[in-house]
């Protein structure tokens, strides 16, 4: 697959994330689109490796991304957890911007 079309710039004002599902290889995949507070964009796999919780709906502060349950911060460019309780990492994927279309290839993750 390529990268598909997951928002738009304007959905994502700095330090906000936007919950998307891409259909992937294997079916339906969940992931968060984080626009950092210097407006950077990122793609990471939706779901805390620690609980099934949507890291979309967490707080990101400068390239992490804290999960609002347990606390358990991810680095946004590699999905390593950064903090317990979560010890696994989570997939990150390629952004690319394409004017204000903003695409997620969930089929060639980074990590």
């Amino acid at each position: 697959m390529t990268a598909q079309l997951a928002c738009y710039t304007q959905d994502l004002a700095p330090g906000t994330a936007v919950r998307v599902e891409l259909e992937g290889e294997n079916g339906p995949v969940e992931v968060a689109v984080v626009r950092d507070e210097s407006g950077a964009l990122y793609a990471i796999n939706d779901v805390c490796s620690h609980e099934q919780i949507s890291l979309a709906d967490g707080e990101i502060e400068d390239c992490t991304l804290e999960c609002w349950l347990h606390g358990s911060k991810f680095d946004l460019r590699t999905g390593e957890p950064l903090s317990l309780p979560a010890t696994e990492p989570v997939p990150v994927y390629p952004v690319t911007v394409d004017g204000e279309r903003v695409l997620v290839d969930i089929d060639a993750p980074l990590n």
